[in-house]
């Protein structure tokens, strides 16, 4: 089989490139070219003549973001493999894979939900973050900027809900039911059970199922010190126990809204100053009824 390599240069702390060029030792065939993600501007060109090549993908998940973002209007027919070189590597961990070994992902690829914000359409892989995860990648962002490569995103997140992060009140609307809640934390909208390096805030969901379902979780009510006392539990799955301050919701369309502006992270791309988005779950073909297939083309 013959691959072609895509890595995203900044990905990793700048290691991706170079995990990259040591694939060929991994590969069960030829690698015939390298790409830098970063400077690809039209994919369907790109890749107008690699039809007989499968991709892989070197970086971290913001990488795979922007390439199934980027590829969105591409009748991609290529194998993808994906060699993970990230940070948070949540994508990897959800599907039992190891860091630096090329896996093949192509299903995964398929069917993926979007989500609504600010006017603009996006597809995700893992999740959808909003509240103190947004605002910790938005602080993330703003280190890398000033030129730091060792970020915390656990330090940013404890002194977030201590001192800086103000949690507001939200609607939720999950398939035409509205939920209020006041001192929302967080409210992700997952595809995955992973985002943030490892925080698994909805344990049971199942990527590419067949009930295409997505999973919410609010995180409210709480004062500051209980908050803290939670969100370690967030890591191991236990927080559902939580059952006063965390709510677990499903469904194929979640609309969710604040009332007051927010940072929004997409598989840790930031947006700020968000006041609503709306997810939507990409039903496998052939699993829905007409009357369902309408509600999710809205």
């Amino acid at each position: 089989m013959k691959y072609y390599v895509l890595y995203n240069a900044i990905a990793g702390q700048g290691k991706a490139e170079e995990i990259a060029r040591a694939l060929p030792e991994k590969l069960d065939g030829e690698v015939v070219g390298y790409a830098d993600m970063t400077k690809i501007t039209n994919y369907a060109a790109f890749l107008a003549d690699k039809t007989d090549c499968a991709i892989v993908i070197c970086g971290g998940d913001g990488t795979l973001n922007r390439f199934v973002n980027d590829t969105a209007d591409c009748a991609l027919e290529n194998e993808i493999f994906y060699c993970a070189s990230g940070s948070g590597n949540d994508f990897l961990r959800d599907i039992g894979g190891v860091a630096g070994e090329p896996i093949r992902i192509t299903e995964y690829l398929k069917d993926l939900p979007t989500v609504e914000v600010n006017g603009k359409t996006y597809r995700f892989i893992n999740g959808v973050g909003y509240g103190v995860d947004g605002y910790c990648c938005e602080e993330g962002d703003k280190q890398r900027a000033a030129g730091n490569t060792d970020i915390n995103y656990t330090s940013i997140a404890i002194k977030g809900l201590l001192f800086h992060y103000k949690p507001t009140n939200a609607k939720v609307t999950v398939d035409g039911v509205t939920h209020t809640y006041k001192k929302v934390w967080i409210a992700p909208t997952m595809n995955g059970r992973f985002y943030g390096g490892g925080i698994m805030p909805t344990p049971d969901q199942k990527r590419n199922s067949k009930d295409g379902k997505l999973s919410i979780l609010i995180f409210h009510r709480s004062g500051k010190i209980k908050t803290l006392m939670i969100f370690p539990s967030l890591f191991k799955g236990e927080h559902l126990k939580n059952k006063k301050y965390i709510e677990l919701l499903c469904g194929s369309d979640i609309t969710v809204e604040f009332d007051g502006p927010a940072p929004l992270q997409i598989d840790g791309e930031t947006i700020v100053g968000v006041m609503k988005y709306r997810a939507l779950a990409k039903m496998p073909s052939g699993t829905l009824g007409k009357e369902e297939n309408e509600l999710a083309k809205q």
